[in-house]
C-alpha cells in the first residue's frame, strides 16, 4: 500500500516518538559527596541524598560551619531552602537558588557570593544511604520510648561512606550541634570516624563501632558512644 505524503509524515513522527521515549534521561544524580579543598587547608564538603543537602567547612583542628536543608533541581538550577545555617540563623526558611553544572565529575555552584567547584568522591551506596531521624530511645529500664514528633528533631544524613548528625529545630531557627565523617557498614557493624565535632573537637580522629540491624525504614542503632554512655536508638528514614 503506497503511503500519502500526509500519512507518511504522521507515521514517521509516530516511530521518532517512540524512540525518543526510550532514550536514556539526560538528568544527571546529585546525590553522594563532592568535597573542596581550600588554599586556607579547609575542607568544605557537601552530602546530598533523599533531596537534602548539607554544606559543612572543618580544619584538622577545628571545626568551622554548617548549613543544610531540603532542595530542588530545575534544569541548572539548585533551590536550597535551609533548616539550619550556623553562620546567618536568620537565612533559615529562606531558600538560596544556585546555578548549577555538572562535568566530569565535578559539581560548580554558582550564585551572588560567587563560583564554587567541588569533586565527587568516589563510593557506593550502603543499606544505610538516606535521610534518617531519630524516632525512639530506650530508657533507664531498655524499654524503646517512641519520641513525640515536633518542630525540633536529630536527623543524620549519609551517603555512600560519609555521616552527618545535626540537632536542628526549624521554627525556632536554632541549632545545637553536628557532628560527621566517614562511615563503614559491614556484617551489621557500623563504625563511625569523626572527622568533625561541633561540641568537641578532641573527639576528632577517634572510630566507634555500633551494631546495626536495619529493617526497611528503620534502624536500631547500639552501642557505646564517644563518652563511653549507653546507646539504644531507633531511627527512621525521613521522606
Amino acid at each position: 500500500m503506497k503511503l500519502k505524503p500526509a500519512h507518511l509524515f504522521l507515521l514517521l513522527l509516530e516511530i521518532t516518538g517512540r524512540i525518543g521515549a526510550f532514550q536514556p534521561s539526560q538528568t544527571t544524580r546529585l546525590d553522594g559527596t563532592w568535597r573542596l579543598s581550600e588554599s586556607s587547608g579547609a575542607t568544605v564538603v557537601l552530602t546530598i541524598v533523599d533531596n537534602y543537602l548539607i554544606q559543612t567547612t572543618y580544619e584538622p583542628s577545628r571545626y568551622v560551619a554548617t548549613r543544610g536543608g531540603t532542595y530542588r533541581q530545575e534544569k541548572d538550577k539548585l533551590n536550597l531552602m535551609l533548616e539550619f545555617d550556623t553562620q546567618d540563623s536568620s537565612r533559615v526558611g529562606q531558600t538560596d537558588t544556585y546555578q548549577i553544572a555538572i562535568e566530569n565529575n565535578q559539581i560548580r555552584l554558582n550564585n551572588a557570593a560567587g563560583s564554587r567547584t567541588f569533586n565527587r568522591v568516589n563510593e557506593t551506596p550502603t543499606a544505610l544511604t538516606g535521610l534518617w531521624r531519630i524516632t525512639g530511645r530506650a530508657n533507664d529500664a531498655g524499654q524503646i520510648t517512641a519520641m513525640q514528633r515536633g518542630p525540633r528533631k536529630t536527623i543524620k544524613l549519609l551517603t555512600g561512606s560519609r555521616f552527618q548528625w545535626a540537632a536542628i529545630n526549624p521554627q525556632t531557627k536554632q541549632f545545637f550541634g553536628t557532628g560527621g565523617g566517614t562511615y563503614a557498614l559491614k556484617d551489621g557493624k557500623y563504625t563511625e570516624t569523626i572527622d568533625f565535632f561541633s561540641r568537641d573537637n578532641s573527639r576528632v580522629g577517634r572510630s566507634i563501632t555500633f551494631s546495626a540491624d536495619v529493617n526497611g525504614n528503620e534502624w536500631h542503632h547500639t552501642g557505646q558512644s564517644s563518652t563511653g554512655g549507653s546507646v539504644n536508638e531507633i531511627w527512621s528514614r525521613e521522606k
